[in-house]
């Protein structure tokens, strides 16, 4: 059994690693996307470049537009004349805001009355819109709180000391609620998933297309011996690029491993044992290798939206929310989260690491029986 089956290795790490071209497939390009994935995918909203329509032209309103753009978030870009002017900037996607100041502004703050300021926003993107009028929330707040205490101030003659309550907020696992550490940990799980299924899912029909098929048939090798020398090299590959974009995340987005190593090979292990196996049964029905890819790729798409990398599960509806429960993906996102951000332990990340385990070993055994040593 071990002679045939280090056979088939070496003929499988030959055919994988005789293009030059494929080791730079299979070990640069997954690095060089982390690197691209991390600064791209990023929700953190900066810098958002602001309209200023002001028609009280006073001093407070000019002092608002003044807080509005001494923030990191905003930026003023135009001022306008015309309402007109402010929406061709937001249909050109000139501008994502627009601050309309009418007349009257000041004049009812100094008398005490409450007043309003139009916020025009490009809803095109409403997870952005929602987090720009979050922010413009807050602006509101503090500029209020400000004009309380220079009121007391001047109606007082002095400082009025007044007992206040802060709120003092932490960030647990990403102090400073950057973009990189949440999504660098999701990025390494898709780039093994897409890497290691369009790979297993090539490797059989392959045999097929090229004709050596007839020569695996004729050896005395068994089934269960095919599958393993036909997974075992990518199951190496797939372990270097962990490791290796591990590093990328580590040295460029200081997003380093605050869990147990041998725990997130494990979960690796566990992993690849679903999307190999899930890749090796699209390459056991497929005739053809554009066949291959297109089942993998309609397979790959589905289980990256529904794994949790950018849309939380628990909005989703409760039947897609059913059906994320076959998807290995959900799981390795879990742990390999968990991992790089929290440190957590097999404590906590058992049910992630079973289930895993449950759908690797039913996919590679669907896999095995699905293959036949027979050319019908």
């Amino acid at each position: 059994m071990f002679d045939r089956l280090r056979a088939m290795l070496i003929k499988e790490f030959i055919q994988v690693f005789r293009d030059p071209r494929m080791r730079i497939v299979l070990f640069v390009i997954p690095a060089l996307q982390t690197v691209i994935f991390g600064y791209a995918v990023n929700m953190d909203v900066k810098h958002i470049p602001t309209a200023i329509l002001d028609r009280d032209n006073s001093a407070e309103s000019r002092d608002l537009v003044a807080v509005m753009s001494s923030s990191e978030y905003f930026k003023t870009t135009a001022r306008v004349e015309r309402y007109s002017e402010a929406q061709a900037l937001l249909d050109r996607g000139r501008v994502r805001v627009a601050l309309v100041i009418e007349h009257g502004f000041a004049e009812d703050l100094r008398a005490g009355r409450p007043t309003s300021v139009q916020v025009l926003l490009d809803g095109s993107d409403s997870n952005t819109a929602g987090v720009i009028s979050g922010y413009l929330g807050r602006l509101a707040v503090a500029y209020n709180t400000r004009l309380q205490g220079d009121y007391v101030a001047r109606h007082a003659g002095m400082p009025l000391h007044i007992g206040r309550v802060e709120l003092v907020s932490r960030a647990w696992f990403n102090d400073n609620l950057e973009s990189p550490p949440f999504y660098v940990p999701a990025v390494i799980t898709n780039i093994l998933f897409v890497i290691t299924m369009l790979l297993s899912s090539l490797a059989i029909v392959r045999e097929k297309e090229i004709g050596t098929i007839e020569q695996v048939i004729v050896t005395p090798i068994r089934k269960g011996e095919f599958i393993l020398g036909k997974t075992l090299p990518f199951v190496l590959i797939g372990y270097i690029d962990v490791a290796l974009i591990s590093l990328v995340g580590a040295l460029v987005f200081d997003v380093p491993v605050r869990g147990s190593l041998w725990l997130l090979f494990l979960a690796t292990t566990l992993f690849l044992m679903s999307s190999l196996g899930a890749g090796l049964l699209i390459s056991t029905v497929s005739q053809t290798q554009q066949q291959a890819m297109m089942s993998a790729f309609f397979i790959i798409f589905p289980a990256m939206l529904l794994s949790g990398f950018a849309f939380p599960i628990e909005n989703m509806p409760e039947p897609v929310q059913w059906l994320t429960l076959l998807n290995p993906l959900r799981y390795y996102m879990v742990i390999i989260r968990g991992l790089f951000l929290k440190g957590i332990g097999m404590e906590i990340l058992w049910p992630q690491l079973a289930a895993l385990g449950a759908l690797g070993a039913a996919l590679l055994a669907l896999a095995v029986k699905r293959f036949h040593k027979t050319l019908m």
